[in-house]
């Protein structure tokens, strides 16, 4: 919302694709899908394989009874997707993603994002990258949200770059030698 006001967007309907995957990313972009939701965008999620933690299952019946479509399918015609949507989150392969071994239907997936020409906002790591580096292979995100500190292969990333990690314990900053940046305020994200 930060770096994509209402305003801001291209199109007269606030819409935005919402790519969730199997992991924790995927259950971080349904809590991204109902924040957008509350804040007036109109968000439709992708999740085409849902994980059977409990966590996951709840997060996902609070989206439907928000009444967030889900899509059965992601259109291969990227045009669909550039004329339907705004942006792109991008919610899908997280740190926890073996990048030299992605399956489908998330190797298709990634075809089809590297070739949208609407903005792409990735959650934590961009789907592709390895978290200790960027890859070619992976996306190219105009913009990453880095949750709780930026990982290693974030050093190269290029675009805004955004830190929502205010929570993290005092202990676990010492303890990792995590020098984050002052919230200013109440702000739960900050920009980089």
């Amino acid at each position: 919302m930060k770096a994509y006001p209402l305003s801001s967007l291209a199109k007269k309907q606030p819409t935005v694709l919402v790519i969730c995957g199997p992991d924790q990313n995927g259950s971080i972009g349904l809590v991204c899908a109902r924040h957008l939701r509350m804040f007036e965008y109109e968000p439709t999620i992708y999740h085409p394989k849902r994980s059977s933690h409990s966590l996951h299952q709840d997060f996902t019946v609070q989206c439907e009874k928000m009444d967030i479509p889900f899509l059965s399918y992601l259109p291969t015609e990227v045009q669909l997707i550039n004329d339907a949507y705004n942006l792109v989150i991008d919610a899908m392969l997280g740190p926890e993603a073996d990048c030299a071994n992605i399956k489908e239907p998330y190797s298709g997936i990634l075809v089809t994002l590297k070739q949208v020409k609407i903005p792409i906002a990735s959650v934590d790591v961009p789907s592709g990258w390895d978290v200790e580096e960027p890859s070619q292979d992976g996306i190219n995100p105009e913009v990453l949200i880095s949750l709780t500190a930026p990982k290693k292969c974030a050093m190269s990333f290029s675009g805004k770059h955004f830190l929502a990690g205010r929570f993290l314990p005092y202990d676990i900053q010492k303890k990792y030698e995590l020098n984050l940046p002052d919230y200013p305020g109440t702000e739960c994200l900050i920009e980089l």
